[in-house]
């Protein structure tokens, strides 16, 4: 079998003879992740959705095609959306992971994006949703939402989904563009 697809990442061959760290070394690393301060100790081969998903157990960060195309395992790093899937956990230090489970209030009220796509049907079998939902808040957060549908689409280009048509997602962005330019 080529790469690592079906192995444990700790077993994987080191990359170009590199010897430097073995499968029981371990690594500090300090960032915030979704306002919440995390210490932990972590192979330099761990991938951050791995680390998120099985080390923290946020699990709405979604893995499709491991390979950083489908954009299922978006988040944020430091702001900026990232696939979790191409970043190591070691890569993350000191930074601060934004993930879907971190967009809603403390109370539980939905943030604009969800609601949005709640309202518009901008969703159906829901595994793509965490990454469009990471994606879009970045664009109407930061007031970067492209004028028209077919810039919309284009800007969401790295995020696919098998089910909705997309119609339910530009609907969506425009309504949770508008709600957040109507506050602010």
């Amino acid at each position: 079998m080529n790469g690592n697809h079906g192995t444990n990442h700790l077993d994987a061959e080191p990359v170009d003879g590199d010897t430097r760290y073995g499968p029981d070394d371990r690594i500090a690393i300090s960032l915030t992740v979704n306002g919440e301060k995390v210490e932990a100790a972590v192979s330099p081969r761990l991938l951050l959705s791995d680390f998120l998903r099985g080390d923290l157990g946020l699990t709405g960060t979604h893995v499709g095609c491991e390979h950083g195309v489908c954009g299922a395992c978006t988040v944020h790093l430091d702001g900026v959306p990232a696939r979790s899937c191409l970043t190591m956990a070691v890569q993350v230090d000191g930074m601060e992971v934004r993930t879907v489970e971190g967009l809603a209030g403390s109370d539980g009220t939905l943030h604009p994006v969800q609601r949005a796509f709640r309202e518009c049907h901008g969703l159906q079998c829901g595994f793509c949703t965490p990454g469009f939902l990471m994606a879009v808040t970045h664009l109407v957060e930061n007031e970067e939402l492209a004028e028209t549908d077919d810039g919309v689409r284009a800007q969401l280009a790295g995020n696919l989904c098998r089910c909705t048509g997309y119609m339910g997602i530009v609907a969506a962005t425009r309504r949770a563009a508008a709600e957040i330019a109507s506050k602010g």
